[in-house]
């Protein structure tokens, strides 16, 4: 295949030479970095492949059961997998987690009774998690249930403010809650490093503080999780990364013995913990999605750094910015008005192999507090390690982009996007 065939098949599906070129261009100057990510996802392919085989998972595991799924060899099997690929006393992955914010509220409630205080060291929360802490007022609310919160935002260049950590935990403080991620924010994305400062800082106040890591998109970028730093439980949604785009559904909880029981007894109910929650037949698309994980994250890692340098040398502001080391496989760009955001989501969701044709708008969508845009079309709905694309609809105006089950999607998606851009007026020159 010669370098023309290859642009006239991208012209196919509506891309531009100038487009396609430029891509290229940019593309030559990322060799390097992506070999580094690829050697970063062979690492994680043999920790998760040992985490399996010592397990010993057999084709019996595969299978899944009904009822009240009892004995089901899979899912225990499943989930010392787990515990052994993050290093955890415990784990509870199930499909009856229904999402991330299922994952973490699960985790905050079975471990917080009244009278306990939550702490964020790390400024406000994802927007989901207000109504669950009740930031929001919300029906179910740990508010409502007698557990009060505090937070302590980051200084303005991104790092911790330990003097106002150190005032804020107090004889209540049961739990300290950590983002990893930025969210919809423009605030870093914390390192494991980073997170294993903190929390021994943290503990070296109050050694028996229970720390969470809000791990979502960032399992796999790096070749160590917060849990190897002393995280009590490390919490994420199995339709990101660790679900390798074939889990159709689920959360994991991993981390201390006494947390884990705790929230599966909170899952399913006091006396029946972890031995009830019937798999229904999906344990195969856990196990291969978990065994498929590491190199679906690098191929989204690749298109976030792609993008960046796309929209950064084109001088839109872009976060992290094209250079940064990358601890998540979120990409942010700030276009400032409306059309921006819906343009690249627009370009987004032509790019999909699932309702290529529909137009992404924005919709008032439950437990955020503006209208979101997102682009989607993905084999499994709102799969975010899928290549997908959101943002709420108010100033800044930023895009967040994500996920590509294989680089060469990421890549296309990206294209797709400055194409439409482009066809907007958005963008006139590319240089």
């Amino acid at each position: 295949m010669t370098d023309l065939q290859l642009q006239q098949q991208y012209a196919s599906l509506g891309i531009s030479e100038a487009v396609f070129n430029y891509g290229e261009s940019i593309l030559a100057s990322l060799k390097d970095r992506f070999d580094l990510i690829d050697r970063t996802a062979e690492f994680n392919q043999m920790k998760v492949l040992k985490a399996m085989q010592e397990s010993k998972v057999r084709e019996a595991c595969l299978t899944g059961t009904t009822g009240y799924g009892y004995n089901d060899i899979g899912r225990d099997t499943l989930e010392e997998v787990y515990a052994k690929i993050f290093h955890t006393e415990d784990a509870l992955v199930r499909p009856q987690i229904t999402c991330g914010t299922h994952a973490l509220a699960l985790a905050l409630m079975s471990n917080l009774r009244p009278g306990d205080e939550l702490l964020s060291p790390v400024g406000k929360p994802y927007d989901t998690l207000e109504e669950v802490i009740g930031i929001r007022p919300s029906r179910g609310s740990l508010a409502e249930y007698g557990v009060t919160y505090a937070q302590v935002d980051l200084k303005p260049d991104g790092s911790f403010d330990y003097e106002g950590i150190r005032n804020a935990i107090n004889s209540k403080t049961k739990l300290v809650t950590i983002q990893r991620s930025k969210g919809y924010a423009t605030r870093p994305t914390l390192s494991v490093e980073q997170i294993g400062e903190l929390i021994a800082f943290i503990k070296g106040i109050k050694p028996d503080v229970i720390c969470m890591v809000d791990n979502c998109y960032g399992e796999f970028v790096e070749t160590i999780e917060p849990s190897d730093l002393r995280a009590d439980m490390v919490v994420g949604s199995l339709i990101k990364n660790p679900g390798g785009g074939l889990a159709p559904i689920g959360g994991y909880i991993c981390g201390t013995k006494e947390c884990v029981e705790n929230a599966a007894y909170r899952l399913t109910s006091p006396g029946l913990g972890k031995e009830v929650g019937a798999s229904l037949g999906i344990l195969q698309s856990f196990y291969q999605g978990l065994f498929l994980s590491p190199t679906v994250t690098a191929s989204a890692l690749k298109g976030a750094i792609f993008a960046a340098n796309i929209y950064e040398k084109l001088g839109f502001s872009v976060f992290p910015a094209a250079n940064a080391p990358r601890y998540d496989i979120i990409q942010a760009v700030t276009f400032g008005k409306p059309e921006g955001v819906i343009a690249f989501c627009e370009g987004i969701q032509a790019a999909a192999p699932v309702d290529s044709f529909v137009t992404p708008e924005p919709w008032d969508m439950p437990g955020y507090d503006a209208p979101v845009i997102m682009a989607a079309g993905a084999f499994v709905s709102g799969s975010s390690i899928e290549l997908s694309a959101d943002g709420p609809m108010k100033p800044p105006y930023t895009v967040f982009f994500q996920g590509g089950l294989t680089w060469p999607h990421a890549k296309f998606g990206i294209l797709k996007s400055l194409q439409a851009l482009m066809d907007a007026g958005l963008i006139t020159e590319l240089s």
